[in-house]
């Protein structure tokens, strides 16, 4: 059973992403693609034909967009494990404000299919690729030295060869190996 005071939580919501989309001119299919939710699912909270998001996923995707906290959703619950923001995360945002670019202006600079991906890097719900394309595309829009980049793609690189258990005492050389060939190549690349 809906009560007022619910009403009034979906109307601040839905009136708060209304008015976002319309400041900054963003399409809702564009925005609905960002978040990864269908064109009609961004209707019908804005027409709060539905009740406004509760689940933190969407929210988190929603507020990254639109540069404000998940707590300004009074839906959103915080979750019980804490988000932890990595190094290349916190490079990538720092990189951003240097820029002065909003978050829609940085999505904007990625092709449509990998803008989702990017929402959830800048939200802390995954590290950077390793696929070195996507992280050079990246470099590349902030306008970053791609020798600058490797450093956060090899971290993340050396943490999921840990986790998948790769021994680097026992294996120093063939790690020392793979890491050379695979800097040399970046540098070369980046002439």
């Amino acid at each position: 059973m809906s009560t007022k005071k619910d009403s009034i939580i979906t109307m601040k919501s839905s009136e708060m992403l209304y008015n976002f989309l319309e400041n900054t001119h963003l399409h809702k299919k564009d925005f609905a693609q960002m978040i990864g939710v269908t064109l009609s699912y961004v209707y019908n909270l804005i027409d709060e034909t539905i009740p406004f998001s509760t689940r933190s996923t969407t929210l988190e995707r929603i507020a990254t967009v639109m540069d404000i906290s998940p707590e300004e959703f009074v839906e959103y619950k915080i979750p019980q494990d804490p988000i932890v923001i990595d190094d290349a995360t916190e490079f990538i945002r720092e990189k951003q404000k240097e820029k002065n670019l909003t978050t829609v202006q940085f999505l904007k600079s990625f092709p449509r299919k990998q803008r989702l991906e990017i929402v959830d890097i800048l939200r802390g719900a995954r590290p950077i690729p390793l696929d070195w394309e996507k992280v050079s595309i990246i470099a590349q829009v902030l306008d970053i030295n791609k020798e600058e980049m490797y450093d956060y793609w090899e971290m993340r690189l050396r943490q999921l060869l840990q986790n998948s258990g790769f021994n680097f005492d026992s294996n120093q050389e063939l790690a020392k190996a793979i890491f050379g060939c695979a800097r040399d190549y970046v540098y070369k690349t980046c002439i």
